[in-house]
This record gives structure tokens, sequence and C-alpha cells, in this order.
């Protein structure tokens, strides 16, 4: 289901559709992650104009297409400067995800301890990325951090999960070593 047409977004439905019929996850991210570069770079697929717009409050949100077919979906994310995310997970779904505009900074974590509802992490580096780079996140390597470090330009990226993402857990600080999990709904921004 398309949410609303763009230049480019049927070449880009066909390729997501092609990229996806594999049997295993690692299989379907690693060409997704191809096909996604590939896509950020082909100058006839252009975003929507509502996703060049950032929400004071918040990243936004705009889902861009739900495949009824293969069952992934396509989220634009509009990063004002300095939005970013706590730690948060995937829901267990796998995730390719593209900065499409702008620059931002990635940190993933690996969960290395767990005790009484309480969570610890090690940060695996972060990297600073910009247009045409992707990466995946498969569980149980779903948890990162995104930040866009500009001060005052936005960043555009694109994700592809394997599902609707509705929801997910972040992580809020307990102290300098431990982390509780809570529950986030997701919600979508409008595309007018």
């Amino acid at each position: 289901m398309l949410a609303l047409e763009f230049p480019g977004s049927r070449r880009l439905i066909e390729a997501l559709d092609r990229a996806v019929c594999h049997d295993c996850p690692n299989e379907i991210t690693d060409d997704l992650r191809t096909t996604l570069c590939k896509l950020i770079r082909d100058p006839d697929v252009k975003l929507p104009s509502c996703c060049y717009e950032a929400v004071a409050d918040h990243y936004a949100r705009r889902e861009l297409y739900r495949s009824d077919r293969h069952g992934y979906s396509v989220i634009a994310m509009t990063w004002g400067p300095g939005q970013g995310t706590p730690i948060h997970d995937h829901c267990g779904m796998w995730c390719v995800e593209g900065v499409w505009h702008g620059m931002l900074e990635i940190t993933p974590y690996e969960l290395v301890e767990q005790i009484d509802g309480r969570y610890r992490f090690e940060s695996r580096g972060t990297m600073n990325v910009g247009p045409g780079s992707a990466g995946s996140l498969i569980p149980p390597h779903e948890y990162h951090t995104i930040r866009n470090p500009s001060e005052d330009a936005i960043a555009v990226t694109l994700h592809v999960y394997r599902g609707a993402m509705t929801q997910c857990s972040v992580f809020r600080p307990l102290d300098q070593r431990w982390y509780r999990r809570d529950q986030r709904q997701l919600s979508l921004d409008a595309t007018h």
C-alpha cells in the first residue's frame, strides 16, 4: 500500500520487492542494503517534500509504503538539528536503514547483562554516516542510538522493516552502568 506517489516510487517498490525475496534474514538485509544504496544515488527516485520537513519536538516518522504481499514497511524519518533516540531495539525485527540526506551519528550497543529488570549495554563504537550509506540490524544485534549531530541542518533516513514497526523498547539510564526498559508506542507523522 503506497501512502503517496513520489517520483521513482514504483522503481523503489519494485527494487525492494526483489531484495526481500530470500529465505534468510542475512541474505535479505544484505540485498536490501545494496539496493537501498543504489536507490539513494538514483536521481530518478525523489522522496516526497514532506520528508524534508522537521517536526520541532521529535524526529518525524512517515510511512511511505507497506507491502501487502511481502509484509515489509518503508518509513522515512526526518531528524531535526540535534534530534535523536535513546538506546532502543527494533522489536525483534530485522531492519535496513539508509541515509538519504544529511549526516547521522549511529552508535550500536551490545546487551551484556540483564538482572532484575535492569539492563547493561556496551557501546560498539560510533559511526558518522552520510548520504548513500546503509546499515542493517538483525536480532539479537538490534540495539542502537541515532542522532543528527548538526546544529542547523536536517537529516533524512529511509528504514525498511520486516513488518509494521508500531512499538519498540527504549532504555533509560538508571545510573552510569544500568538502564531500565520502557515500551514506546510509535506514531506516524503526516505525509500531506
